[in-house]
């Protein structure tokens, strides 16, 4: 597929419901990424406040901000959402020009698509590859996930080829249904969460290390000192 890229710009429009000491804590950044109208907005309000809201307005980049527990820990999670930020349309992929400021601005992402609709699943692909070229060396989290599992009836993407793009990719495949199921939802943020903290704290724990090896002062050459103390002494013979 060739690229070309759309110039549109969604605006990171901040929605800040955190306390006071908010900076104080650990911070995880997530973008949320896909096609439009594959439940990308549904998703994060539902993981977020456990409702299923099923229209929407189209969005304009919704940054979402909260205090979370994960496995115990207090930690301030950012969930980036996005427009459709990317198209494919006759072989052609159409990514806007912002995504990647998005990129270049998170630690995890999570690639969406409906299993209700194929164009979708065909976007995750050069999303994924778009991510990789920001960061070619980076570990950053991506987690694959199929969402509108509860619409069989209209199903066109089979959970075997969601399996088999994850596999290709080397990335991690789960298939929800944001309306149905919050946990499915919950899982699906709380391993990514999990997954970037595990990166925070390699790399915090690799500063840290590297902080600590502060070069020695050189060691006085202790013959140099005698050799000086016998000329101070011989010195004062004469």
């Amino acid at each position: 597929m060739r690229l070309r890229t759309m110039s549109n710009n969604f605006l990171l429009a901040p929605i800040l419901e955190c306390p006071a000491d908010y900076f104080h804590t650990r911070d995880i950044k997530l973008a949320v990424l896909g096609a439009g109208s594959v439940g990308k907005s549904a998703m994060i309000v539902r993981f977020l406040t456990k409702r299923f809201i099923g229209d929407y307005e189209p969005n304009t980049g919704n940054l979402y901000s909260r205090l979370v527990h994960i496995e115990g820990d207090q930690v301030s999670i950012q969930v980036q959402d996005t427009p459709g930020c990317i198209q494919v349309q006759e072989g052609f992929v159409q990514m806007l020009d912002s995504l990647s400021r998005c990129v270049k601005w998170a630690d995890g992402f999570l690639l969406v698509y409906s299993i209700t609709d194929y164009s979708s699943y065909q976007s995750i692909r050069p999303l994924f590859q778009h991510i990789r070229k920001v960061y070619p060396d980076s570990k950053r989290p991506i987690l694959i996930v199929g969402n509108k599992a509860d619409l069989l009836h209209a199903r066109q993407v089979q959970t075997n080829e969601g399996l088999q793009l994850a596999n290709e990719l080397g990335s991690v495949f789960l298939e929800i249904s944001t309306s149905e199921n919050y946990h499915g939802v919950c899982d699906v943020f709380q391993y990514l969460c999990k997954e970037v903290s595990k990166l925070n704290h390699h790399s915090s724990s690799g500063d840290k290390r590297r902080s600590s090896i502060i070069p020695r002062p050189k060691s006085p050459n202790m013959q140099d000192l005698k050799r000086r103390f016998k000329q101070a002494l011989s010195s004062k013979v004469k």
